[in-house]
């Protein structure tokens, strides 16, 4: 495999993400906060990943930063960082020096962080309309009303304060939806990454292994390959495990007769892959599994084939849900037609969440699904997800070998001026290819 290199921030996608929010700012003024680690117990800390807009504007990871942009004033954009002291130094290590950060990031200024308060009125004057990101920082928010009282108070000596204010998330979400360049291939890099997990954990998959084994491998390898780690909580989930949604504890052990779901995703300069794939412990679907795995891959498949410009997620929602339901009559689990089983809901029990979200430096990334009342139309450079899948209870009408089954395939998808691209094709999905790779390492 290539050496593994180290993810780095492209600083000139950074500074044109700058410079397209600003003519979108126009006379508004936006603030947003890195954040801080957050407490994972006494005096213990989680690993530090920065809010995920200000990195998309700044390709900074700094604790505690905050960023301002403020068009057609001197300084235009700025950057308030932590300022270190030699104890800080001797436990973290050295970060950039103010001036270094302002030559390695662009921005027009830089000033400590315990400046906040004293600056954010004098840059805020005259700003009539300002974008926060509300409630994530409340340090960050009680700095900005804080500001924003001082203005008011001195409007009699012509001080003008903020009298409008915007959700900057809102602002952003709309231009992370169409990724550029560089998301583009920081996401590819990472769904690239995802894919050679999942085959790293089918090879390695045989009865009597744990979950957790299967996690570790797969987490290894994503590391491995220079990922940061996984985008998302890891799941591994055998037999009726995968009938929990979300199963992320990872202590049962795989049945030779079990199937294996395995979603999980690798992060790459903050943007995530999200792959789904289930298969047999043993290496051999039954009879019944094969027929219920092959009804998943062709809703997937389906809503693949929906991906494209001027379509919706509810469009291939239902391109997933008419083939879903067509299956599971064929499974005597619906006796209606596939147009009543839609309506009436009737798939509900064996599948019942929905098909796709956006996709990008969130799992679960920002953009509306719905514009106007309507479904958002689909445009190009668009990423997202298509998982259908199906969940079979404990009960007397489940055929014996489904009872407990749960099957989902998931693809990241990139919705292009033609055909959809499927970013996850690296990891193998259809029975045949499967079957030869599972329990092959």
């Amino acid at each position: 495999m290539p050496q593994p290199s180290v993810a780095a921030p492209d600083l000139a996608a950074c500074a044109a993400r700058r410079s397209r929010l600003s003519a979108r700012l126009g006379d508004a003024a936006l603030l947003l906060a890195a954040g801080e680690p957050p407490t994972r117990s006494g005096d213990t800390r989680y690993r530090f990943r920065p809010d995920s807009n200000f990195y998309y504007l700044t390709g900074a990871a700094e604790p505690g930063a905050v960023l301002l942009l403020r068009p057609g004033r001197a300084p235009a954009s700025a950057l308030f960082l932590p300022v270190q002291d030699e104890r800080d130094v001797l436990y973290h290590g050295r970060r950039p020096s103010a001036d270094e950060a302002r030559e390695q990031l662009g921005v027009d200024a830089v000033f400590p962080i315990a400046q906040l308060e004293l600056e954010l009125p004098r840059l805020l004057d005259g700003i009539e309309e300002l974008y926060l990101p509300f409630s994530t920082c409340p340090e960050l928010d009680r700095a900005a009303f804080a500001a924003i009282e001082r203005l008011r108070a001195g409007d009699r000596r012509g001080e003008v304060a903020p009298t409008w204010l915007g959700d900057a998330r809102a602002l952003l979400a709309e231009d992370r939806l169409v990724k550029d360049a560089a998301a583009m291939t920081s996401l590819r890099r990472a769904v690239d990454i995802s894919a050679a997990g999942h085959v790293a954990a089918m090879r390695a998959t045989r009865p009597g292994l744990l979950e957790l084994e299967i996690e570790a491998l797969l987490e290894h390898e994503f590391r491995r390959r220079g990922a940061s780690g996984p985008g998302y909580e890891t799941i591994v989930a055998a037999g009726i495990n995968a009938n929990t949604l979300h199963y992320t504890s990872a202590r049962g052990a795989l049945g030779a007769g079990d199937l294996l779901l395995v979603d999980a995703g690798a992060e790459w300069e903050l943007f995530t892959g999200d792959i789904t794939r289930t298969f047999p412990v043993a290496g051999r679907f039954t009879p019944v599994q094969r027929d219920a795995y092959e009804i998943a891959l062709a809703a997937n498949e389906a809503g693949i084939a929906a991906s494209v410009v001027g379509s919706s997620l509810d469009t291939i929602h239902e391109a997933c849900l008419r083939v879903l339901c067509d299956g599971l009559r064929s499974l005597g689990l619906v006796q209606a037609g596939v147009d009543e089983a839609i309506e009436e809901e009737l798939y509900k029990p064996y599948y019942p969440h929905k098909t796709s979200h956006w996709l990008g430096a969130d799992v679960h990334d920002v953009g509306r699904y719905t514009v106007d009342g309507r479904a958002q139309p689909l445009r190009a450079g668009f990423v997202l997800t298509v998982e259908p899948g199906l969940y079979f209870p404990v009960t007397d009408e489940v055929p014996a070998g489904l009872r407990g089954v749960g099957i989902r395939v998931e693809d990241d998808v990139l919705v292009t001026a033609g055909a959809p691209e499927v970013l996850s094709a690296g990891a193998p999905k259809r029975v045949a290819e499967l079957e030869a790779l599972v329990g092959q390492g």
